[in-house]
């Protein structure tokens, strides 16, 4: 038997299928410790073997390190989200519902051998999700800041974009700030307020950019010895292939990263996903 998880923030859908893919069990619990409990008593009332789940790495991360600790006979993999999409849509007139995706990864999970292991969030790789999900986020703050700056300077200083077109630099930010002196304003205040922001972001992101750095080096990584490949680009890849070993062979890791050929018939092309 085999199963399926299609997770999200508040709930988890279960499907359990036999080995002819027909569903058996299709439930749904939620995604506390309870809903966990109840989860592992019907893959281990069914004898189930092997169950995928689809976001191990977001909604799904608390349940797939419990299916891992918890159920050492069992095998936990990840199932991309593109491959959920494509085996609904072999679906006719099913459209997307939790259950659908549930049984759809029930399905991948029984036919695919080399799926990768869920990764646990525990060590170096996991360090480095971390600290590249916070990086991505003081950028977008910074962006959102930035736009907003722009937009209050149209309104106060109009023309400034001719001396400063853009907020990217510390000379940029300093000269908008340096704009603002003596304009005691309400409108002037708070802009200086979303600079001085920006200030701090920029000098999070660097804190947070050595941090990574140190990782990627400690790591013992030659990706940094490629062409165009900085600390950053490195960090990424480690944090989301964590080991190369969780892949069998090198068509396994193409059919995770996404450059694998699309299952499809032979008068279909394969679009992006």
């Amino acid at each position: 038997m085999f199963a399926g998880i299609d997770t999200h923030k508040d709930t988890l859908a279960l499907a359990i299928i036999d080995d002819g893919g027909r569903p058996r069990v299709v439930d749904e619990v939620p995604n506390t410790n309870s809903g966990f409990a109840r989860l592992e008593h019907l893959l281990e009332h069914h004898d189930v073997v092997r169950v995928g789940i689809e976001g191990s790495g977001s909604y799904g991360r608390a349940i797939a390190i419990h299916l891992a600790i918890a159920s050492p006979k069992l095998t936990v993999v990840e199932v991309p989200t593109r491959m959920t999409a494509r085996e609904r849509g072999t679906q006719p007139g099913k459209g997307k519902t939790d259950p659908v995706d549930a049984v759809a990864i029930a399905r991948i999970t029984a036919r695919e051998h080399n799926l990768p292991p869920v990764r646990l969030t525990v060590g170096p790789a996991a360090d480095l999700r971390a600290l590249m999900a916070y990086r991505d986020q003081l950028v977008t703050e910074r962006t959102a800041t930035t736009n907003r700056v722009h937009a209050d300077l149209l309104g106060l200083r109009p023309g400034f974009q001719a001396k400063i077109p853009a907020l990217g630099l510390k000379w940029q930010v300093n000269a908008a700030l340096a704009l603002l002196d003596e304009d005691d304003s309400v409108r002037a205040i708070l802009c200086v307020r979303r600079l001085q922001r920006v200030q701090q972001i920029d000098a999070e992101i660097l804190d947070i950019t050595k941090q990574i750095t140190a990782l990627v080096e400690a790591s013992g990584s030659t990706l940094t010895d490629l062409y165009g490949v900085g600390p950053l680009v490195a960090a990424r890849f480690l944090a989301e292939v964590v080991d190369v070993r969780r892949y069998p062979n090198r068509n396994t890791f193409a059919s995770a990263n996404g450059t694998a050929p699309c299952q499809h018939r032979r008068d279909e092309r394969c679009g992006t996903d």
